[in-house]
């Protein structure tokens, strides 16, 4: 499968050309293609949707409640984006969402101490809220 999503808002496009869509869950939808798998970081169960879903238990402002869980949302996450629509969204989709996106970016070979800088230059420059979460990018192994 190669349905991947097109260039547009919320869409982060990674130096292996794989595009993830961030983006806020209090915010619409988007118009047009849904995703395939919808990565939710979230405190409290996500709603239902009518894809494929993964919660990974992640308070507001904190770090995910296991980095194991993470570690294996994400790159599932960052694997199907070769050729899905792979979405991440928290409340906002910022700290969380930008959290893992620069996850992601490590994944696909970004520098861990690069990670941030690249997600807020091509995501949002209001990704990644806290310094915990910041920290949290550098330590993120692939």
């Amino acid at each position: 499968m190669t349905d991947t999503w097109p260039t547009g808002t919320g869409i982060l496009t990674l130096p292996s050309g794989r595009r993830v869509r961030g983006r806020g869950l209090r915010h619409p939808l988007p118009a047009g293609t849904t995703p395939t798998l919808g990565v939710y970081l979230l405190g409290k169960e996500p709603p239902e949707v009518p894809w494929e879903t993964r919660w990974l238990r992640w308070p507001d402002f904190r770090l995910p409640r296991s980095h194991r869980e993470a570690e294996a949302v994400l790159g599932e996450a960052w694997e199907r984006a070769a050729g899905e629509r792979v979405e991440l969204a928290c409340g906002g989709g910022r700290g969380r969402t930008g959290t893992a996106l620069a996850c992601l970016a490590v994944l696909d070979g970004v520098p861990a101490d690069r990670a941030v800088a690249y997600v807020r230059a091509h995501y949002s420059r209001h990704a990644v809220e806290t310094p915990w979460q910041r920290r949290y990018v550098r330590r993120f192994t692939a």
